[in-house]
């Protein structure tokens, strides 16, 4: 069986496994059962290296020991084993979230806290500006400020990010409510679509001719987008000014009146 380099080197890389292994386990496909030597002869292996290949594969779940003599190998349906490295990873990854919310117990964490809040010099809040980029740190970043809100929210953007953010906006929108915090929200695009995000995320919208996206907290904050393009990475600016974000509330209340 005659395998291209090009073929290996893909598979070795998406399967997280070394050249020899990788030659051996598409060996073992395309053999269906083999012996060792069998498998040093399709595969180019070694027949020295190839029993500890074998070994390798048997226990990452790549390979199967066949019950018998001689002793033989079975290749693992390639399914099977995406599926099972799919489970590892979102296995890991649940571990992992686990880990990084019991950090917020430790002193550890207690000392970074201290170290940002006291800090040797203090950064005055009038003083604070920050760009972001990317969707998920802006995302994270607009959760964090709203959720901060203590008054008034605004929220002037298109119905295509609230729609592609759904889940992010009515957990977001469900804590203000409960905290009696005023949310006007202006949103331009589809009536089809706004209208049903009205029902879905249970709040009043107003459609305005607006091709902007902003965020206004408080009318002392606000982040606003400075990217227009799907194609291009997300780019934010963050300002703690209330006299900008007054500024910016006053144009957006007098577009409210002219909404629909």
């Amino acid at each position: 069986m005659l395998v291209k380099q090009e073929l290996i080197n893909k598979i070795k890389d998406y399967f997280d496994l070394n050249i020899y292994e990788t030659k051996v386990w598409l060996a073992l496909l395309g053999k269906g059962v083999a012996s060792a030597g069998e498998i040093a002869a399709v595969s180019g292996v070694p027949r020295s290296r190839t029993y500890d290949v074998l070994e390798s594969l048997e226990k990452k779940g790549f390979a199967i020991l066949k019950i018998g003599k001689p002793v033989k190998y079975l290749g693992v349906k390639p399914n099977i084993i995406l599926e099972k490295l799919k489970n590892n990873v979102r296995t890991d990854a649940e571990e992992r979230i686990v880990s990084l919310s019991d950090i917020k117990d430790t002193g550890e964490f207690a000392k970074l806290e201290e170290l940002y809040n006291v800090g040797i010099v203090p950064v005055k809040s009038e003083d604070i500006s920050a760009a972001l980029k990317g969707k998920s740190n802006i995302s994270n970043y607009l959760r964090e400020i709203l959720q901060n809100a203590e008054k008034e929210v605004i929220i002037c953007t298109n119905a295509e990010e609230i729609n592609s953010k759904a889940k992010l906006f009515k957990q977001t929108f469900e804590v203000l409510k409960k905290a009696n915090i005023k949310l006007k929200v202006a949103l331009s695009g589809d009536e089809r679509l706004i209208n049903q995000l009205k029902d879905n995320l249970g709040i009043k919208i107003k459609q305005v001719d607006i091709d902007a996206k902003f965020f206004i907290i408080d009318r002392k904050e606000i982040l606003f987008y400075l990217s227009k393009n799907k194609n291009n990475e997300e780019i934010a600016i963050w300002l703690n000014s209330e006299f900008f974000s007054q500024a910016f509330a006053s144009l957006f209340d007098r577009a409210m009146k002219g909404g629909k």
